[in-house]
Parts: structure tokens; sequence; C-alpha cells
């Protein structure tokens, strides 16, 4: 993948996607910087200036981007390549500091690809809080038949557009829809699914201005996923960007929803850099049956 994180701590991160340098707010980044934040702020292409009241509050997804130079509204980098397949995406500076990516969901697009060749599963894959797209590509070039789920128009057809990039087949289904209300339906059509992958936010809301808080929802979406999820020669990811949620507690949430085998295992999320530092970036749990 073209990307490295170049420097961390004073709670930001300083990253080179592709050609372009951004430093953007990272909460966990609790220590200093190797280079001042300043040298850094002119240094880079984007600097995301979290609003005042913002950094007052510890909130850390709001504010808006300074450009140093003149760099393109979006832009295409490399992800990896799967059988004979590149995959692209296109990145953009968006308003909530996002840019299209997230790096350190790297590892489970490897395990998608590579679990769904060694055990030659077939069938659906279900991807929900679908984002972008990267992990509906490589459910799709390991030969998947591929749902993916999100809330927001915008991020959808951005998905399709990475799909068009990379020159993968149009056998996606794209769908604009609440992850809850498309599971329960799912339940209602006995519909049932090889992989499920799950990127819930911690806070969010729908496009009705439903309030979404991760904590006071995430057992019931477990329990719905259970339903529709294969009993065997299946798996399910899960991803959480909830500071108030350990390894362990997912772990225990997960054992209670009944997603649990043997071969599962939740861990923290990270990205490398340095000589051996990782930032950390959540928490991950693979459910293998």
């Amino acid at each position: 993948m073209d990307y490295q994180l170049l420097d961390c701590g004073d709670f930001y991160k300083i990253e080179r996607f592709g050609s372009y340098t951004l430093a953007r707010p990272e909460p966990q980044a609790l220590w200093a910087l190797q280079k001042p934040l300043d040298v850094w702020r002119t240094e880079v292409d984007a600097f995301y200036e979290r609003k005042k009241s913002d950094v007052i509050s510890n909130k850390e997804d709001s504010g808006n981007w300074i450009l140093n130079t003149n760099m393109p509204n979006n832009w295409v980098i490399d992800c990896d390549s799967f059988r004979d397949k590149e995959i692209k995406v296109k990145l953009a500076l968006t308003a909530f500091k996002h840019v299209g990516i997230f790096p350190e969901q790297y590892d489970n697009w490897q395990f998608i690809y590579k679990d769904t060749i060694t055990r030659k599963l077939t069938g659906n894959m279900l991807n929900l809080f679908a984002y972008t797209g990267v992990a509906s590509l490589v459910g799709s070039i390991a030969g998947l038949k591929v749902s993916h789920i999100d809330a927001v128009k915008q991020v959808v057809n951005w998905a399709n557009e990475n799909r068009e990039l990379s020159k993968i087949d149009a056998n996606i289904s794209w769908v604009v829809e609440d992850a809850i209300k498309y599971l329960k339906r799912e339940i209602t059509r006995g519909k049932k699914y090889t992989a499920i992958l799950l990127d819930p936010p911690a806070y969010g809301r729908g496009p009705n201005g439903e309030k979404w808080v991760l904590e006071k929802e995430l057992f019931h979406l477990l329990n719905l996923c259970k339903q529709v999820l294969e009993e065997k020669n299946s798996f399910l990811i899960i991803n959480l960007y909830s500071l108030n949620i350990t390894p362990m507690l997912l772990e225990s949430i997960l054992k209670e929803a009944h997603l649990w085998s043997d071969a599962s295992h939740c861990m923290e999320q990270y990205i490398p850099y340095g000589e051996n530092k990782k930032l950390p970036l959540g928490v991950c749990g693979r459910i293998i049956f």
C-alpha cells in the first residue's frame, strides 16, 4: 500500500498517502512528536486545523483543512494487488478529517482474501458501514458475492468509483440504507452470508437524524448478524474505534452473542512507524467458523 505513517504524537499523526503528506488529529497519540507540530504544520501538503472549542472539549472530528501546496481536490493511490487486480482508491480531504481509507484495515483486507481462497469459501459477503469499499472490492476479487451497505449515498458512490478505478467487474450490490434495517430485512428473507464485515462508528446519525451510540447498539447489532451468518465455513470481522472498548471487552460481548470459536480472537489494531513503534487505532475481532 502506498502509505506511510511518518510521525505521531501531540494528538496528531503525520501521514503520507501516495505523493501527499497530511497532518490529522489523533486522540491516541499521547506522546510527543519527533518533530514539533509547528514545523510539521508548514511542511505537510495539508494540515487539519481543529476548532478551538473542540480542542478544549477534546473533540477531534471537526475543523478545516489548511493547504500549503496546490494539491488536487482528490487523488488516487495503490492499495495492493489481489490476483491480477490492482486496487486503486480515490482519496479526498473531507470535512471530518477522513480521506477515504483507513490504513489500519490493511491486515483485514489480506485476511478476507487469504481465508476465502485458502478455505475455498463461496457464497455471500455482507459489508456493513462499508464506507468507500476496499473490503468489498477484495471480497469480490476473492469470489464472494458482495453486498455493500452504507447509509450515506455519497460514500457508496465513492466506493463504486473505486471499483471502476480498480477495473473490477460490476457484480457488487450497492445499497444505501441503515445497517440495522437492512439486517432485519435479510433475516425476514432467510438470507445467509459466508462473510460479514462490520465497521460501526462510535457515534453518528442516520439519514433521518437517528442517533447511533455504539455501546448501546453493539450487542443488538451482533445478535442480528448471528442470525444471518452461516454456521460453518464462514467468518465475521468487526472493527471498533471507541476508546471505551478493549479487546477483552469485545471478546466478552462476542461470546455473549454466541459469535465465537476456538479459532476466533480479538486484538488491537495499529499502524507501525519509526523503529519498532506502533500507533494503536481501535480493536478488531475475527470470528472464524
